[in-house]
């Protein structure tokens, strides 16, 4: 690089930068950047909506500052006749401020049913063979403190099990890829976002999906604020949702224990055998347990069903069943042990 584009893009720095001398940005950029630990390359998803632009002005300030490079890419999933138009308008936007974003099309025939589900699918999809072509192992998402406790009011209503209420976490793998889901702003209210993408970039989209009360992400949104004008105090629902995790993580330790002291894995053979302690614990532990296994041994990305693991684990404590299959697995009763190995072309009872 020449003097003269040296010398551009340092000043390019300077303007990005002197945002952060405002005292509201500045807080969130500290908060931002305590929650990243990892010098490596970054790609973030950017969408259009505050959230989103806040965090790529925070990532571009995160990689000046640390010499780090971050890619950028926005989904249009095509689901709107003016979502292209707004995915070039959100890239001149953001070449204000040198970033070069990246437009990743979601191209086929789309749902009619189930949309805000397969279009995340597909997002994350699109996203992570991205990173992977350019070797990059951490994708940044904007998800803030809101979503967090819109996730969690979702799962309540679902009914899930502690393990589903607190599973909304800042960092996660991504199916058995290598690439990390970082949710940086996860502690950050919306606000504040918005607040910063009006300052730095004077636009955002407004995405209509967010107020159509089709979705129940939307619905379960205008609750909460309902909820908020009744005097629910956030601050104590994250704390609730903080101890839950705690929670969460001992249930955890003990879930580790359980597969270590009464199960043996024989890899070359994909079965795992359990023996008759296994079953000797707490429900829960059982359940995740077993769970586990079964989700391992089938090599399948979404664990079954809690309704089936409680029906099997009700069989073997009564000792109902000789051999079923489950999650891509056979599992058998042996004597005193349960052998869960990969399915094959046996016709069994399935359950």
């Amino acid at each position: 690089m020449n003097q003269k584009s040296l010398s551009a893009l340092n000043k390019t720095h300077r303007q990005i930068l002197s945002f952060l001398k405002n005292q509201k940005i500045s807080k969130v950029y500290n908060e931002f950047s305590s929650s990243l630990s990892t010098r490596e390359n970054l790609a973030v998803a950017v969408s259009g909506g505050p959230d989103s632009l806040a965090l790529a002005y925070l990532a571009k300030c995160y990689s000046i500052k640390n010499k780090i490079t971050v890619n950028f890419f926005l989904v249009d999933h095509n689901l709107r006749p003016e979502s292209t138009k707004e995915a070039a308008s959100v890239k001149k936007i953001l070449r204000k401020i040198g970033i070069t974003c990246k437009v990743l099309s979601w191209k086929g025939k789309k749902p009619s049913r189930n949309i805000q589900s397969l279009a995340r699918d597909a997002r994350y999809s699109l996203l992570a063979k991205e990173c992977k072509k350019n070797n990059i192992k951490h994708l940044l998402l904007g998800h803030h403190s809101n979503d967090l406790f819109e996730n969690f009011l979702i799962r309540v209503v679902r009914g899930s099990g502690l393990n589903g209420l607190v599973s909304f976490n800042k960092s996660v793998k991504y199916k058995d890829e290598d690439l990390n889901i970082l949710r940086p702003l996860l502690n950050l209210e919306k606000n504040d976002l918005i607040n910063i993408s009006k300052i730095v970039f004077k636009f955002f989209i407004k995405d209509p999906s967010n107020i159509n009360e089709i979705y129940k992400r939307t619905r379960i949104r205008t609750l909460l604020e309902s909820l908020e004008k009744e005097g629910l105090d956030l601050k104590k629902l994250k704390l609730t949702i903080d101890n839950l995790r705690d929670s969460d993580k001992s249930i955890k330790f003990y879930v580790k224990k359980n597969l270590e002291d009464n199960s043996v894995h024989i890899k070359t053979k994909g079965t795992c055998i359990l023996n008759h302690n296994f079953f000797d614990q707490s429900h829960e532990v059982v359940f995740r347990s077993l769970t586990f296994v079964i989700q391992k041994i089938g090599k399948k990305y979404y664990p079954v069903r809690g309704k089936s693991i409680n029906e099997l684990i009700n069989q073997i404590t009564l000792k109902k069943f000789s051999k079923i299959t489950l999650g891509g697995c056979f599992v058998e009763s042996v004597n005193e042990t349960i052998l869960i190995s990969r399915e094959n072309t046996n016709k069994v009872k399935v359950l």
